[in-house]
């Protein structure tokens, strides 16, 4: 299933994704650090939102309170939230 997410609080400005057989696929990040996106949608691709949960959520971005890895780990909370309701 395809999802976009609307980011706050860092340069991207929306994220998309697909969630195919409890992995994530497709990561795709609008605006921001091209390289940081790209390596970061790598290493995250084909992993279970749960473990990059783990891994990105609460990184911070300088003196920001988020950082594009924290967004896609908001976004994957989301899902999973929404599913268990």
């Amino acid at each position: 299933m395809h999802h976009s997410y609307k980011t706050e609080g860092v340069c991207a400005h929306q994220i998309d994704f697909d969630i195919e057989d409890e992995t994530v696929r497709n990561i795709i990040f609008y605006g921001g650090c091209p390289g940081n996106h790209l390596g970061i949608a790598a290493l995250a691709d084909g992993m279970k939102p749960e473990d990059i949960i783990s891994r990105l959520a609460g990184i911070k971005c300088g003196y920001k309170e988020s950082s594009c890895p924290d967004q896609l780990a908001r976004a994957l909370q989301e899902i999973i939230y929404q599913k268990k309701e």
